[in-house]
């Protein structure tokens, strides 16, 4: 048992891990890059078949009846990868489906979701732009005091640049109407603050995974890299580098376990312990691309090496859900006042909006 994990936990983690080694190679995934939709139906079938699009569907309705503790081990897993399929944003559709008072919405779409015959995405106001919004077969959206729950052919989608290969982005417009509305006011506001929080464990938990995974990269090399006739990982420099962001992942890594707890209880200050899992290790995986493209010096800034995937995906899950500027703000008024309520820490910090080009996960 490992960080009070249960057996099957992890073994469900390494059965993914396998799968995906031998199935989302680096190669693979530069190839879905130069796709039109970026994105691969069959991988998506594969997918459904080890049960991830429906983990936290219920049993009932095909699901593995699973939670947040589940999910983030396997989140590790796809950002060790660098896996781009929109299983966070159906992640947190499904969680929203779930929490909603009239659960005919939630009975006629999970099915299909664990089935792998319907991909859900989540426009949220922490983020500006909706990945994967022209794949989705329906998009969860606000409109003032209102969620909205929309079929794809009801929205408008104009396509987003980003400095990620990975990444769809579209800034989604729609009409709201009454037949579309889920929900309003304060139930509103606290599935929103639902989403954020999903939203970034998902992508903190990702970051681990791309942090371990740049990690390894620049280990590797500096094991093959000769200066002065000898191998550039035997010097103490390139040893403390790597050190230091290993340190950095792990003190990461307890702060992404103990969000995730709180995330699937749904516990009293459950906005904070995301927020710092989310500052943590996004912080972790950036000092870790920034390390990696150190060590290999000149050959990391070409394309025909993998270091720039990772990187890219860490800048990516950086902003995605809430940048670090948000979360920091949200996580002082949380310490402030752990007693508050999720939805009090809202969006009323003045997020940093990003350029097109910056991309987010």
């Amino acid at each position: 048992m490992e960080f009070g994990f249960s057996e099957d936990q992890l073994l469900l983690q390494q059965t993914v891990r396998d799968f995906l080694a031998g199935e989302c190679t680096p190669e693979w995934v530069r190839g879905q890059w130069q796709t039109e939709t970026g994105r691969s139906p069959e991988f998506w079938s594969q997918l459904s078949e080890l049960g991830l699009p429906g983990l936290l569907v219920s049993e009932t309705q095909g699901g593995l009846g699973m939670d947040e503790t589940d999910l983030v081990l396997l989140m590790e897993e796809i950002g060790r990868v660098g896996l781009a399929e929109p299983l966070t944003a159906t992640a947190v559709g499904v969680g929203l489906l779930r929490s909603l008072g009239d659960a005919s919405l939630a009975d006629a779409w999970l099915p299909k979701v664990a089935a792998g015959d319907a991909i859900l995405a989540v426009a949220h106001p922490a983020s500006p732009f909706v990945a994967d919004a022209h794949v989705a077969d329906l998009l969860i959206a606000s409109d003032g005091d209102s969620l909205h729950a929309l079929p794809r052919a009801a929205l408008r989608l104009e396509a987003q640049t980003s400095n990620d290969g990975s990444q769809r982005l579209f800034r989604v417009d729609f009409d709201a109407r009454d037949e579309t509305r889920i929900a309003t006011g304060r139930e509103a506001r606290a599935l929103e603050a639902a989403a954020l929080d999903r939203g970034a464990l998902c992508s903190a938990a990702q970051a681990l995974g791309a942090c371990d995974q740049l990690i390894a990269l620049a280990a590797d090399y500096a094991g093959q890299r000769e200066q002065f006739g000898v191998a550039i990982g035997s010097f103490q420099a390139v040893k403390h580098m790597l050190a230091d962001v290993r340190v950095k992942l792990e003190y990461a890594r307890s702060h992404v376990y103990r969000a995730a707890n709180s995330v699937a209880n749904d516990a009293t200050g459950r906005s904070v312990d995301v927020s710092m899992a989310k500052i943590a290790a996004c912080e972790a995986a950036l000092l870790a691309g920034r390390v990696s493209l150190q060590v290999h010096g000149a050959i990391g800034y070409t394309y025909e090496q993998d270091v720039h995937v990772w990187m890219k995906r860490a800048w990516s899950l950086d902003l995605a859900f809430g940048d670090a500027v948000f979360h920091r703000a949200r996580l002082a008024a949380g310490v402030i006042d752990r007693s508050l309520p999720a939805e009090s820490f809202g969006y009323s910090h003045p997020q940093r909006v990003p350029t097109p080009t910056a991309g987010l996960g």
